[in-house]
Order: structure tokens, then C-alpha cells, then sequence
């Protein structure tokens, strides 16, 4: 199958001219992103001149009669006429004659005031560089040195040509020197107390942030501009700074907080009837809703995950209904969107979003036909930063689309025509990120279509225009492209320098991933995830050339494998870092990756640490034994989708009395999976305390409930019987330490009653009065807090003034893959796991010690959430305390009072650490009843010491 017409492709126009980018001078700009959000900048499209007594005799000097016989003056107004009316040839025209009599008459301001709205004149033509230049040329001739000049008209002239300059220059995509020239305007209108021409170039400086990735810095000014705004009347400097600052939240992470700033937006937008500014609120709207919907969509299944192979690869996902009924939402605000805008450039970023969600939606006919529709649209478009964004996006759309449903999409040759002109108009705008994300995206067709040796070209290319200017977000993406391309030619290798190339650009990135793609579309689970897993994936299995080493070199295989076996647990360690910041949207810990093998080295050298790994065709299990440099390495040949289905059977009989043969079945089966083969080394070891670093579905059941049926020597024992257990998200996260005293001193709190919290509604937990009433017993150094008693305000006012060593929480709590959906249940709120940081880390007394155990009793995960494991590990980091003991089900009899009692008692009196405390309680609960409903669902994360 050939991509283009000819039979021989390098033949072709579209090869040679991709050839000879590298050769280009690169210059770093505008941060890329994928997502067409629109956001207005405001400009003075044309500067008015008001003359003073001394111009006018100036204007009718013999000179200027003799040369011109016409007054500058008419001809600016003449000129202002043809602006208006949009006849901007006639009016440049006009405008340089006035602009060459000025220069004659020495009249350096009148000059500039010509020449800036001669680029403004261009600038509505699309004749950007004609526009840069005579703006430019403008700015030269007032000599405007510093803003402490006494020439106050002079200085608001030189403000409003910075304005139209900076304007150009996001145009252009170039917003750092936008933002300065923003910055600088808005110092001199400060200055001369121009209130109203201060908050445009500050709305404008936080526009041109946004666009250069600085998303907290804009968010700050426009928090402080809102402010002062609030109390003034509707205006579109306020539908215009809201807007701005919804955006901001949007790329933020702050999806629900983004909806309710866009609103107020529109709403003002409405009431002043203001029909650009109510299209381009409505825009934003959509964006924040189609972020909404992804947010709620059921995350990828690892089966489905291992199909996702390379950036751009369609991979069919799983649509709640709930995002279903969100994606049509967006639709809807689109099509609003599009019929009441009369900008071209803001239709086309609606309509192009509207055919990214109906291939959401697998609508694809639907989506065929709009984007027939609009490549003519978008073809007509000026060139510019946003018609090449739109071009390559509508290219990708296509791409995504010929995969999802090849009949309605037009031709691989006639989608990789689409993106060769985009890329070639990059070239034209020295706007080197595209460029780069154009060609790797080019590349991609030619994977697709299985050109293999071009698509590698490409996608080289791509890397090292990305390289060139720092770009790590897109190096990334095409180095993934590039890795996969290698494995496909089976050189394993160079496909693992590849993905470890990817992945270290990534663990660089940290804070910065978070927000660098705004793109509505970007999926940690679909961007991000794949690469560390494909990479470990080719770290564990041999490669041919590695089976030839056997042969020859046992040695030079053995450290082959080792530094594999090495590198692949580093990377599973990096990916479970990156999923915790992915879930709070910031980076929230300090990683030390120094102290992964010291904590079973030094400080217990009883404990073992299990990297279980699922993989698209095998479980990989790493082990790290204490005392022992190299790790031990395992291969289970079972399917992920056979994996996955027997955590979710036994995940669904645990909570189900009458199942209990069932769950020793299934949990038979996972424990001969995971733990059997490495048990003989556990033994000879002396391990006795597990700690897993669990991967997928195997997060939310608990493993103590695993069962060992194949004793021979002893009867059958479920595995915390045989082990102490503990969880942690990574060891790099967290660090070890031993209860510094034994005396406990607990802060109790609890709901027992019935509560409804706005809509919802919760049953009372009367069992609660029983637990922690016995707990106060046992422990004479403990404060309560129950029911009317336990509000944030309370609960933060006690951890903040006593030293407290134990906080431990009775009530209604949730754990969520959804951030806004993991939370405690106080008193007369729902105290979200995004505050837990502010509440336990606000400890102001100097003799106050770090917690070292929160318990959550009464809590439980998502119900079908398959990621839900991720809110309990995100409050387990976010709280700061060193361990947290959750429940993954709640247990609504007295049996928890029982394992607490235990539990406290172990910990106190016996002096056990936490881990081989929390076993001895559930043991004791097991003895007296066998059902794992009532002694499974604890498990203890962080520090087990």
C-alpha cells in the first residue's frame, strides 16, 4: 500500500522538503499545546491622534503643503474611516502618506502613532510580519528608554504600541516577550492612572502566561484582579479577566471550580449582549465540560492499556454513562459556539473539538462529514500559530478516525497532505514546536501504514527539533514513537534506549506534565502510563541478542539482566510517584530514591519488598531481599485479562458472606500467581513482614487474604497468617521509622448519626459509639471528638495545639480515582483528601511531633472504580502522617472495635511494630470468625515500623 500516488515515495514533494528541516535555524517558542481553547486579547486596534495648538501650525508648514497638499490629520482620519469599514489596503496606503509627512516634519510621535497603525492594519490582513515590522519601527522612533520619562503622552503612545506589539507576538508564538511587553505597558498605565488600560494589559500579560505554560503566576494575578473587578459593573473587561481565570483553573486541574468561573463569564457576557464575548465564553464552557466528562470516564483496563502502543494509536475507551451524558453537553455548547460566533478561527476550534468528542462518542459517520466540512474552513484561514495548530489537529482527528472506522475517513494520502502543509507553514513561522509535533505526527501515518524505514525518519526528526529546543513534552511523545518502531523491527536495544530516553524526559517533567498539555484531550492514564509500562515491559524479557550472549558470556547476560531487573523496578517506582502527583495535580512530594533499599537493609532486615508487575501476557514479580545487592526476578505466564478477571470475581465475593468458599478459591489462585514463587527465597530468608508496591486491580483487594492451600505439612493458611502486610505507594515515597514512643496519645473523632450533606445521604454508624469508647478505655492520653463536636475547625484547632501520636477517625469515607470524590465525613461537611495536607501538616506548636498513624475505620472504596485504590495511597501521602490504616470496605459490626482494641493493645503493651500489630489483631479476629468480610478490608500503608 502506498501513502501517496507515486510508486516511489521519496520521489514525492512532501519527502524532500520533510528532509531538509533539520537544516532550519531553531528558535525555542510557544509552548504546544493541542487544545484550541480560545481566549480574546484585547488590543487597540488603531491608535487616535488628538493634536495640540503646536501640531496644527506644525501640519501647514510650506514643506509639508508643497510635498503632500494634505493635512496628516485628514489623512489619519480618512485612514480610521477605511479601518473601520475593513478596507485595510486603502487605509495602509493612506496611512504611509501621513506616516512620510510626519517624518518630514520631524514629528516623532505623530510618525510612530502612523506606523503602529499601519501594523495594526496588517495585522487584520494576517501579514504578520509585515506587522511586526512596522510596529517594531514604531516602537524605535519615540526612544522610550525607561517609564520614568516626563513625556506623559509620549509614554500612553509607547504603552498602546507595546500593546499592539505584544499582541503580534502570541500571534506569532512568542508569548514570553508578549508578557514582557504586557508588563511594561501595564507599569505605565499605573503610572499615569489609566485604571481601565491597566487591567486589559494585565488580562492580556495572564492570556500570554497561560500560553508560555505559567499557569500559577497567571492565576495569581488574575485572583488579584478579580478582586478589585468584583464590585465594579458588568463589563467586558470582567466577562473577559473571569473567562481568563477559568481557563486557568481548567488547565490547573480545577475542573469543577473552572465551570462555576466560566459561568459567571457567560452570564455577564449575556447581560451586556455582547455576542464575540458570549462565543468565546461558550468555548471555554466546552472545554471545562469535555474535561469534566474525561475526568468521569472509566479508566483504560490494562488489556485495553497494553493496546495503546504509541501516541496517536485509537484505542477504543469504555464511556460511563454519566460521561456520555457530559461529551453530548459539550457537543451541545459547541454547536452554540459555532452559531454565535462570526470568527472563523473560533468556529474552527469548536467544530474541531466537536469532532474529537463525537469520536469519544464513536459517532464516526458524524464525524466524517464534519470534518469534510471544515478542511475547506480551515484551508481559508491566514497563516498563522492557530490555523497550523488547527490544521495539524485536524490532521490527527483524521488520523484517530481512518483507525477507529477507515470508511469514514478520507485517505491516508490525503490526511498526510493535510499535515505536510501544516508542517511546511511551521517551517514559514520558524515555529519550531510545530514543526516537531507535526512531523512525529506525519510519522505516526507512516507507522500506521507500516512504511517502517520513513516512519523512523520522521519520527527522528521530530525528536531532534523537539531536543533542540528543550521540548521534553514532545521529545517524549515521538521517543516513545521511535522506541516502538525499533521493537517492531525487533532491534530491543535501541527500543529500550528509546522508551528510557521517553521516560527520563518524563520523571524531568514531574510538575511541569501537569500542566503543560491543556490539551482537553491529555490522559495520564492514555499519555503517560503506557510508556513506563512498555518500557519494563522490554526491560524483563530477553532480546535475542541477550540469548546469543548466554552462549558465549554467562557473565556479560547476568549483568545484562541484573541492570534490567534494576532499571525496571526504578521505573515501576517513578510511574507509582507519577501516579500520585497525576491525581492531585501537583507535585506533592519529595521523592528520595536513595532510601529504597536501605529501609529493608538496615532498619529491618526481616521485611521484603514485592513489585508484582501485570503485563499484557505475564505477571513480573521483583523481589528485594534485605542484605542482598541484586534483586530476584520472577515470570508468571498468565494473561492480564485472566488476572484481572479473578481480582475483580474475588474483589466482588469478599464483600458477600455466603462466597466464602469462593473467595478461597479465587484467593488461592492469585496467592500460586504471586506468591508462591517466590516463597521458597522468603524462607530461606527468615522473611517475616511482606511489603507490597501493588500494581492495577491488585490495589484494591486486600492482600492478606491470599490463600495457601498447597501446604503439606500444615494446613491452609491465608497469608497473614504467614506474614505481617504491609502497603506502600512506593518506597521512595515514604520513609521508615520507628515509633519514636510507645506511650500513645490519640485524637479521636467520629459520626455515629445520620447526616445529609447537600444531596447525600448517610446511614448513622451506631457501632462507632462501641469502638471508640473502647478505645478511650484502653488509652487514658485521648480526646474525642464525636458528632456535633467533630468539625474540621474543631478537629484542626486539636491537631494543631497538642501532641498528638494517633489520630484516629470513625465516620463515612470514601476512596476514589476521582479527587473530588475521596473524602471523610465530618459533622457538617464532607472534608476532601485535596485539604488533608493543610489540616494534619498545620501543626504550629513547638513541641509538636509529626502523626505517626492516622486510622480511617469506617471508610470504603468506589464501588466498580478501578482505579478508586489511588484516593486511599493519595490520603495516606497527602495526610503527612507516616503510616495510615484504612479499611477497603466498611465493617458495620462490632468486630472493628475488637481489632482496635487488639490492634492498640499490640502496639503499646507488646510493642510491636505497626505491621506485626495490625497481623496479630486480625489473626485473633480470624480465630473467632473465619469470614474475611469482617478481619480483611484492613490494610495498613506507609510506615510499618
Amino acid at each position: 500500500m502506498q501513502l501517496l500516488k507515486n510508486d516511489s515515495l521519496r520521489k514525492t514533494k512532501l519527502y524532500q522538503w520533510v528532509a531538509k528541516f533539520y537544516q532550519k535555524l531553531l528558535r525555542k517558542v510557544l509552548l504546544f499545546v493541542l487544545a484550541f481553547i480560545f481566549t480574546a486579547i484585547w488590543e487597540l486596534n488603531f491608535i487616535p491622534v488628538v493634536l495640540s495648538k503646536a501640531d496644527a501650525g506644525d501640519i501647514h508648514n510650506p514643506i509639508e503643503i508643497y510635498k503632500n497638499h494634505l493635512n496628516p490629520q485628514d489623512l489619519l482620519e480618512e485612514a480610521k474611516k477605511l479601518y473601520d469599514k475593513e478596507k485595510y489596503v486603502e487605509a495602509i496606503s493612506v496611512l504611509k502618506q501621513a506616516a512620510v509627512i510626519f517624518q518630514t516634519q520631524n514629528n516623532s510621535i505623530k510618525h510612530s502613532i502612523a506606523l503602529s497603525n499601519i501594523a495594526s492594519a496588517y495585522k487584520q490582513l494576517a501579514e504578520y510580519d509585515m506587522a511586526l515590522k512596522y510596529i517594531s519601527q514604531s516602537r524605535e522612533i519615540l526612544k522610550i528608554k525607561s517609564i520614568d520619562e516626563n513625556n506623559a503622552e509620549k509614554l500612553k503612545i509607547f504603552a498602546q504600541i507595546l500593546d499592539i506589539q505584544a499582541n503580534l507576538q502570541l500571534i506569532l508564538g512568542k508569548p514570553t516577550s508578549a508578557v514582557e511587553n504586557w508588563k511594561q505597558a501595564a507599569a505605565i498605565y499605573q503610572q499615569q492612572n489609566l485604571q481601565q488600560e491597566k487591567i486589559r494589559s494585565l488580562i492580556n500579560q495572564t492570556i500570554a502566561l497561560q500560553a508560555d505554560g505559567r499557569y500559577q503566576l497567571a492565576l495569581k494575578i488574575l485572583t488579584d484582579l478579580l478582586a478589585n473587578l468584583h464590585q465594579q459593573p458588568a463589563s467586558i473587561l470582567k466577562v473577559t479577566a473571569l473567562r481568563s481565570f477559568g481557563d486557568a483553573q481548567l488547565y490547573l486541574g480545577e475542573i469543577d471550580a473552572s465551570l462555576k468561573t466560566l459561568q459567571q463569564s457567560y452570564d455577564i457576557a449575556l447581560k451586556i449582549k455582547s455576542a464575540p464575548q458570549i462565543a468565546e465564553t461558550l468555548l471555554s464552557l466546552g472545554n471545562a465540560l469535555f474535561a469534566k466528562a474525561n475526568q468521569s470516564r472509566s479508566p483504560l483496563q490494562n488489556t485495553t492499556l497494553f493496546n495503546k502502543t504509541a501516541p496517536l494509536v485509537y484505542v477504543g475507551k469504555q464511556i460511563s454513562s454519566e460521561s456520555r451524558k457530559l461529551y453530548q453537553q459539550a457537543v451541545n455548547i459547541y454547536e452554540q459556539t459555532i452559531a454565535a460566533s462570526t470568527s472563523p478561527i473560533i468556529q474552527a476550534k469548536a467544530q474541531l473539538n466537536v469532532i474529537s468528542l463525537l469520536i469519544e462518542l464513536k459517532e464516526f459517520q458524524r464525524a466524517g462529514e464534519l470534518a469534510f466540512q471544515l478542511q475547506s474552513n480551515i484551508n481559508q484561514l491566514p497563516v498563522s500559530e492557530t490555523s497550523v495548530k488547527a490544521k495539524i489537529k485536524l490532521g490527527e482527528n483524521l488520523f484517530l478516525l481512518k483507525q477507529a472506522s477507515a470508511g469514514n475517513a478520507p485517505a491516508w494520502e490525503n490526511i498526510a497532505k493535510i499535515l505536510a502543509t501544516a508542517i511546511k507553514q511551521a517551517e514559514a513561522l520558524e515555529n519550531t514546536r510545530l514543526q516537531a509535533y507535526g512531523i512525529g505526527t506525519l510519522g505516526s501515518i507512516y507507522l500506521q501504514t507500516n512504511h517502517l524505514a520513513d516512519a523512523q525518519q520522521l519520527t527522528q526528526k521530530a525528536v531532534d527539533l523537539a531536543l533542540k529546543i528543550e521540548a521534553k513534552d514532545i521529545a517524549y511523545l515521538w521517543q516513545w514513537q521511535l522506541g516502538y518502531i525499533h521493537k517492531l523491527q525487533e532491534n530491543i536495544p535501541q527500543a529500550i534506549e528509546n522508551y528510557s530516553q521517553a521516560v527520563n524526559n518524563l520523571n524531568n517533567l514531574r510538575g511541569d506534565l501537569l500542566v503543560l498539555k491543556p490539551d482537553i484531550q491529555f490522559s495520564f492514564r492514555d499519555n503517560v502510563e503506557p510508556v513506563y509500562r512498555q518500557l519494563v515491559d522490554l526491560l524483563l524479557q530477553p532480546s535475542k541478542s541477550q540469548i546469543t550472549q548466554v552462549k558465549s558470556d554467562n557473565s556479560v547476560n547476568a549483568n545484562i539482566i541484573n541492570n534490567n531487573i534494576n532499571k525496571a523496578r526504578d521505573v515501576i517506582e517513578a510511574l507509582q510517584l507519577r501516579e500520585i502527583e497525576n491525581y492531585f495535580q501537583e507535585v506533592c512530594l519529595q521523592a528520595k530514591p536513595e532510601i529504597v533499599d536501605t529501609v529493608v537493609d538496615k532498619k529491618d532486615t526481616t521485611a521484603a519488598v514485592i513489585y508484582p508487575i501485570i503485563l499484557q501476557n505475564r505477571l513480573e514479580i521483583i523481589l528485594k531481599l534485605p542484605l542482598q545487592n541484586k534483586l530476584n526476578h520472577y515470570t508468571t505466564f498468565v494473561k492480564a485479562e485472566v488476572l484481572e478477571n479473578t481480582i475483580e470475581k474475588l474483589q466482588n465475593s469478599l464483600r458477600q458472606p455466603e462466597q466464602r468458599n469462593k473467595v478461597k478459591e479465587l484467593s488461592a489462585q492469585l496467592y500460586k500467581w504471586t506468591i508462591q514463587p517466590l516463597e521458597a527465597d522468603l524462607q530461606a530468608k527468615n522473611i517475616q513482614t511482606l511489603v507490597f508496591v501493588l500494581d492495577g486491580n491488585l490495589r484494591n483487594i486486600p492482600m492478606a487474604v491470599l490463600y495457601d492451600n498447597q501446604t503439606q505439612e500444615t494446613e491452609a493458611k491465608y497469608l497473614i497468617e504467614k506474614y505481617a502486610i504491609t502497603l506502600t505507594p512506593g518506597l521512595q515515597m515514604l520513609e521508615p521509622k520507628p515509633l519514636e514512643n510507645t506511650e500513645l496519645n490519640i485524637l479521636m473523632a467520629g459520626v455515629s448519626e445520620k447526616r445529609l450533606i447537600g444531596n447525600r445521604e448517610f446511614n448513622p454508624l451506631q457501632n462507632i459509639l462501641v469502638e471508640l469508647k473502647t478505645i478511650q478505655s484502653q488509652i487514658p492520653r485521648s480526646k474525642k471528638l464525636l458528632n456535633q463536636s467533630f468539625t474540621e475547625k474543631n478537629l484542626e484547632k486539636q491537631i494543631n495545639s497538642a501532641k498528638y501520636t494517633v489520630v484516629h477517625i470513625a465516620t463515612h469515607g470514601n476512596f476514589s480515582s476521582n479527587l473530588e470524590e475521596t473524602y471523610i465525613l465530618t459533622w457538617n461537611k464532607l472534608l476532601k483528601v485535596k485539604d488533608f495536607d493543610k489540616l494534619f501538616q498545620v501543626n504550629t506548636n513547638v513541641d509538636a511531633r509529626t502523626i505517626e498513624l492516622l486510622v480511617l475505620s469506617a471508610c470504603e472504596t468506589a464501588s466498580g472504580d478501578k482505579k478508586a485504590s489511588l484516593g486511599l495511597s493519595g490520603i495516606a501521602v497527602r495526610a503527612g502522617a507516616r503510616s495510615t490504616l484504612a479499611t477497603l470496605w466498611a465493617v458495620e459490626d462490632e468486630s472493628t472495635a475488637l481489632l482496635m482494641s487488639q490492634f492498640y493493645q499490640q502496639l503499646q503493651q507488646n510493642k510491636l511494630n505497626k505491621a506485626k500489630a495490625l497481623q496479630q489483631a486480625q489473626i485473633n479476629l480470624l480465630k473467632n470468625d473465619e469470614l474475611p468480610l469482617t478481619w480483611a478490608p484492613y490494610v495498613l500503608i506507609g510506615n510499618w515500623l
